[in-house]
C-alpha cells in the first residue's frame, strides 16, 4: 500500500511491465528474506499450496531460550490459537538458546510468529532464508535477480 512499500516497488525495471505479477508466499512487513515473484498461477501454486509440502526455511530469534519441551511440540504440530488442525510437523534446528532454523511446508497466517507464540515465546527477528532447495544465497535486502530455468523447475519436481 501507500504507506508500506513492498518488493514489488523494488522492482523499478518491473513496473512498466503490464504483465500481472504476484508474490508466491507472502513475507509480514518485519520480516526479512527470499521472497518469489511470478506471471505463473500454476507455479505459484505448486510452492504455496499446503498439499504439495514444499518447504520454507526461516532463521528466527526469540525472546527467550528455545526450551527441549518447545522443540519437541514444534515438530509434532501445533494447533493455534483459533485454528481446529494442527500444524504440519516442523523441522527444527537449534542454532543458539534464543535461535533456531524452522522448516515447515504450509503458509498459513503468521505461521512462525503464531508457531512460537503457542509454546510460550515471542519472535523477535525472522528470516525467510530458503524456499524448496533454492537458498538466498548472498542476495542482501532489497536486491534481486531472476531464477534461472533449471531453478523453476527444481521448485515444482
Amino acid at each position: 500500500d501507500e504507506v508500506h512499500p513492498t518488493a514489488l516497488n523494488l522492482l523499478e525495471e518491473l513496473k512498466s511491465n503490464k504483465t500481472k505479477l504476484h508474490f508466491a508466499g507472502r513475507l509480514d512487513q518485519d520480516t526479512t528474506g527470499m521472497v518469489l515473484i511470478t506471471d505463473d498461477g500454476q507455479w505459484s501454486h505448486q510452492i504455496t499450496s499446503p498439499r504439495k509440502k514444499c518447504r520454507k526455511s526461516y532463521l528466527v530469534e526469540t525472546m527467550e531460550p528455545i526450551s527441549e519441551e518447545s522443540i519437541i511440540q514444534l515438530t509434532q504440530g501445533i494447533v493455534l490459537k483459533g485454528e481446529d488442525k494442527p500444524t504440519q510437523p516442523a523441522v527444527v534446528e537449534c542454532l543458539a538458546p534464543n535461535k533456531i532454523r524452522l522448516t515447515i511446508v504450509e503458509g498459513r497466517y503468521h505461521q512462525v510468529k503464531r508457531m512460537l507464540a503457542a509454546v510460550g515465546n515471542k519472535v523477535t527477528q525472522l528470516h525467510r532464508e530458503s524456499i524448496g532447495d533454492l537458498s538466498l544465497g548472498t542476495l542482501g535486502i532489497g536486491e534481486w535477480r531472476r531464477l534461472t530455468e533449471n531453478e523453476v523447475s527444481l521448485l515444482v519436481s
